[in-house]
């Protein structure tokens, strides 16, 4: 009964899917509108400027999948606290709105919980009946595990992205501090360092920078926002750093000379200890073939040994 249940909600769900993909629902004119204003001056790839851009991938009619269950289900896990804090950053700084990945999450979930049903049905027709608690300990595990899975990719991505980012912030630092001792005030400085660059670093530094600029407040402000919003502790270190200049008058431009040294310091110390994991896994293939060997060597005269006894 359960399974022919499971098996019912199954072929309507992927009914459901079909629908939505051969008539999708259209997008409303103010989505249509923001996501060409957002694709014009964003590339590929570039975070979101504040929290409030990353909604509109989603809002555009990107798939059926965010339309039907990822909002809906971003919005209770908001109002429930079910998303915590480090899993917005992850999301803003790669760019994805919560209700792309809540449909991803939802997705896998039903693909995890209607997997092992299948496999059982299919066990079936060919003579096989395996016990029905094994199938539904499986269908509800795969459940739990395809709806956990994407909280992992996209915090390795994150990671992955901030490494990037921290690289290019000690450029910009650099920048930043050669544009200071050619007499360039903090702002100014700041604001040229920007300029220079054209990958992804440079143009979330330089929407930032233009949003302070609009909003008549001053550049650390942004900058540190931007790095509490996106999880980059440098970032918000700058910010102090560049408050403490603008407000007490201090010296910024060792300050933030030391900083960039710093920073490559830190990167370079990452690097080398990635390679020597990455040594370290080189060598585990290796012992596994040598006890291989061995076992393939010593195996004969075991059993003789064995066999004599």
């Amino acid at each position: 009964m359960i399974l022919a249940l499971l098996t019912g909600a199954g072929v309507g769900l992927g009914l459901l899917m079909l629908a939505r993909g051969l008539a999708p629902p259209r997008a409303p004119l103010a989505a249509a509108l923001a996501r060409l204003e957002v694709d014009t001056t964003r590339p590929r790839g570039a975070w979101p400027s504040t929290p409030t851009q990353a909604p509109h991938g989603a809002a555009d009619g990107r798939g059926w999948g965010v339309a039907l269950a990822g909002r809906p289900l971003a919005r209770l896990a908001g109002r429930l606290g079910l998303q915590p804090s480090w899993l917005r950053r992850d999301l803003a700084i790669l760019g994805r709105s919560p209700e792309r990945h809540m449909a991803d999450k939802v997705v896998l979930a039903l693909f995890g919980l209607l997997l092992a049903p299948a496999t059982a049905a299919g066990l079936a027709v060919i003579g096989i009946c395996p016990p029905l608690p094994l199938p539904l300990a499986a269908s509800l595990l795969l459940a739990v595990g395809g709806f956990v899975v994407p909280d992992a990719g996209v915090r390795a991505d994150a990671a992955a992205r901030r490494r990037d980012l921290r690289h290019a912030l000690g450029s910009f630092l650099d920048l930043t501090v050669i544009a200071l001792a050619g007499g360039a005030g903090v702002e100014g400085a700041l604001t040229d360092a920007a300029s220079i660059g054209r990958g992804v670093a440079a143009t979330g530094l330089r929407r930032a920078l233009g949003t302070a600029r609009l909003r008549r407040e001053p550049p650390w402000a942004a900058l540190g926002r931007l790095g509490e919003e996106l999880g980059i502790s440098e970032l918000v270190e700058l910010a102090a750093s560049l408050e403490l200049a603008g407000t007490e008058g201090a010296k910024v431009r060792a300050s933030l000379g030391a900083k960039a040294m710093s920073l490559r310091a830190h990167q370079l110390a990452e690097a080398e200890t990635q390679a020597q994991a990455a040594t370290e896994r080189m060598s585990l293939p290796v012992v596994l073939l040598f006890a291989g060997f061995l076992v393939f060597i010593g195996y004969p005269a075991i059993a003789r040994i064995l066999a004599g006894l």
